[in-house]
């Protein structure tokens, strides 16, 4: 979330490379099998979340860096988490041929489906880039016919993030290990698949019990808020899962309780709490970088070029999305909160 990550659909999410966690034949314009072809000038659109969302600002950073530096434009098209506002500027960018390339980060992944069609059947070469596009959220392989996918898959996501937290509840011992878990925005059924998968998890598991969940979403303020409404009801939680913003949010109300935090997050503070040891742990993801990834795959195949129409996020940094101390040992973040 997120994405990204302010937030993911009204999400949140994700140094150019995780330090040295990538093959360089995989890195943007690393000369791998999506590696641009030489000339032809392109324009990007991005549909991201939001312009405010940090998330989005540093994949926005990626796409732009790497199109500058391969003789291609990009524009942040800012729908401010509306979903249907996003909808209408990828009809209005269709029907004025705008961009020879979309990457997009649905805030609704069922409604932007028939533009995603249109803009297909138009030639216009699309990323579906972080959110899937569709209505089904495990899997990250596309689902509109004729478009490329670089996603984190939505289930897979929660999967970790509640592995993560179960971690937490064992390194020290606790039983029963009392979680509490700051959703998304419960009008996303993004969010709604990601929390499902989480609390399956967390369930399933002995010693632990979801004793509170509310809508988290991906500000510090709606941490705060979140987290103030929990601590009144149940004063005695041992671990917090949430968006790295809300996370931040719910530190700080928390003040000095001896509580665990995971979040889902990839931002240059969220990676500094774990490595200090104030987090047990996030979900990382290198945003700036996947932002690069994806205007590389959507100007290779604009430009003639063969690309997988399949793509997972987490492939890009293996070994870092279950970012313990340990596993972001060598990684910085690239992007601020």
């Amino acid at each position: 979330m997120v994405a990204p990550r302010t937030a993911l659909p009204v999400l949140a999410l994700v140094a150019l490379l995780a330090a040295g966690c990538v093959n360089p034949a995989e890195q943007p314009g690393g000369g791998g099998a999506g590696a641009t072809p030489s000339g032809g000038a392109s324009r990007i659109g991005f549909f991201g979340f939001a312009k405010a969302n940090s998330f989005s600002a540093a994949t926005f950073a990626g796409v732009e860096e790497y199109a500058r530096a391969n003789g291609a434009t990009a524009e942040f098209l800012d729908p401010n988490f509306d979903a249907q506002a996003q909808v209408q500027q990828l009809q209005d960018a269709v029907t004025a041929k705008r961009f020879d390339v979309f990457v997009v980060q649905a805030n609704d992944g069922a409604a932007v489906v028939p533009a995603i069609q249109s803009a297909v059947r138009a030639g216009i070469t699309v990323v579906v880039q972080f959110t899937p596009v569709g209505t089904r959220y495990d899997t990250a392989e596309p689902q509109v016919d004729g478009t490329i996918t670089l996603i984190d898959v939505p289930t897979l996501n929660g999967e970790g993030l509640g592995r993560l937290a179960i971690q937490a509840c064992q390194s020290r011992k606790l039983n029963p290990c009392e979680v509490a878990y700051l959703e998304g925005l419960k009008a996303l059924p993004l969010d709604n698949a990601r929390t499902q998968a989480a609390v399956s998890v967390l369930e399933a598991a002995q010693g632990v019990r979801v004793k509170a969940r509310a809508e988290g979403g991906y500000t510090q303020e709606s941490g705060r808020k979140a987290m103030q409404d929990i601590l009144q009801k149940d004063p005695g939680i041992d671990v917090v899962i949430g968006s790295s913003q809300a996370v931040l949010g719910a530190e700080a109300v928390a003040g000095g309780k001896d509580i665990l935090y995971v979040a889902n997050g990839a931002s240059r503070q969220t990676v500094e709490a774990v490595r200090e040891g104030r987090w047990f742990g996030a979900y990382y993801l290198p945003v700036k970088t996947l932002g690069a990834r994806a205007a590389e795959l959507g100007l290779a195949k604009a430009r003639g070029g063969s690309v997988p129409a399949t793509n997972v996020m987490t492939d890009v940094a293996p070994g870092t999305s279950m970012g313990t101390k340990d596993a972001l040992a060598q990684v910085s973040g690239e992007y601020d909160e």
